[in-house]
């Protein structure tokens, strides 16, 4: 009797039964790209018996499509999307409160403030503006220290900014200049920016790979692909506007519909670890575990002063509104979607 062969086969059979016996679950994720495998990697070393199968695109099209899927679901969990967005999921009933395994270490300030929460927060991602030094020299162009230089003639045609349908980057700019200025400010400034704008992309990290590559000379985009952007080499200034910044937290949350819940549940509280928060804190300065981000390059160490008031009860609440009312504006630059 060949016992090695018997042993090969054993294993075989054996590998093939765990790998039948793995439970997938679909999660929704505006996260970015190149941050998803690094995560997925951490949460399923420590889970084997979890596969993750992410759907990944722009926060304002996550939203859309789990919105649009109320009826027939087909998402387990959220990871990596806006907490405003995760709110308007919730006032439609369709989260499930749980609170991960050690909640207690989430700054209360990251968290939906009920008990149990419907969705946890991760870290803060807030805007910033990539201006290329070469291009902008080129055109004789300054740099601009403020929103409202962006506005400047001078500026005609050389700023991509995301579209806030689309993006969740765009939406929290135009959440904050509305919160920032008033209404009838913030749209008369958004109709001057609007004159200066080549194009709306559905991305928040497009604008800055575009001021990167000296497509255009700005791109209104968000710190942490600032920052990457920058640290690979791109002659680029990263701004953050004095006026105050526009932010929003990554957050998680299961599905109440989830088919899987143990399984989502597991992964709630991977990503509510000081384990994720570590990895969290490599791409952002602030993260819902206090004392887990350091400094990054290229963003000031004192970013959360920088950051607005937001108020989420607001941007969540009238984002149909306000989205109706840009996109009415200013939707005729708008790339075209893919």
């Amino acid at each position: 009797m060949n016992f090695k062969a018997l042993a090969a086969g054993a294993l075989v059979a054996f590998s093939a039964t765990s790998a039948m016996a793995a439970t997938e679950i679909v999660v929704y994720t505006a996260l970015e790209a190149d941050q998803l495998k690094a995560y997925e990697q951490a949460f399923e070393k420590d889970n084997p018996d979890i596969d993750v199968r992410f759907v990944r695109d722009s926060t304002g099209i996550i939203t859309a499509k789990l919105l649009a899927e109320k009826a027939n679901p087909q998402a387990d969990a959220v990871w990596g999307l806006a907490a405003t967005s995760l709110m308007l999921l919730d006032a439609q009933k369709m989260l499930m409160a749980y609170a991960p395994a050690g909640l207690d270490a989430i700054n209360p300030k990251f968290r939906d403030t009920r008990n149990p929460p419907t969705w946890v927060g991760m870290d803060v991602w807030s805007s910033a503006i990539c201006y290329n030094t070469v291009e902008g020299g080129a055109k004789n162009l300054t740099a601009p220290t403020s929103w409202e230089d962006l506005t400047k003639p001078e500026y005609k045609g050389v700023i991509t900014m995301p579209n806030p349908a689309s993006s969740g980057t765009g939406y929290l700019m135009v959440s904050a200049w509305l919160q920032l200025m008033g209404e009838e400010k913030a749209w008369a400034f958004m109709d001057k920016l609007h004159e200066n704008v080549a194009a709306y992309t559905h991305s928040g990290s497009k604008p800055c790979k575009q001021a990167g590559a000296g497509e255009y000379a700005i791109g209104i985009s968000f710190e942490y692909r600032a920052a990457k952007t920058k640290a690979g080499g791109a002659p680029i200034e990263v701004i953050f506007p004095k006026e105050g910044l526009g932010w929003d937290l990554e957050a998680t949350a299961i599905l109440s519909t989830t088919k899987h819940p143990e399984a989502a549940k597991k992964l709630a509280d991977w990503a509510a670890s000081r384990q994720a928060n570590e990895l969290y804190a490599a791409s952002y300065a602030m993260t819902a575990i206090d004392g887990v981000a350091g400094k990054l390059d290229y963003v000031p160490a004192n970013l959360g002063e920088m950051l607005i008031d937001n108020d989420f009860n607001f941007a969540a609440s009238n984002r149909e509104r306000i989205l109706t009312e840009w996109t009415k504006r200013y939707d005729g630059k708008s790339e075209p979607k893919k």
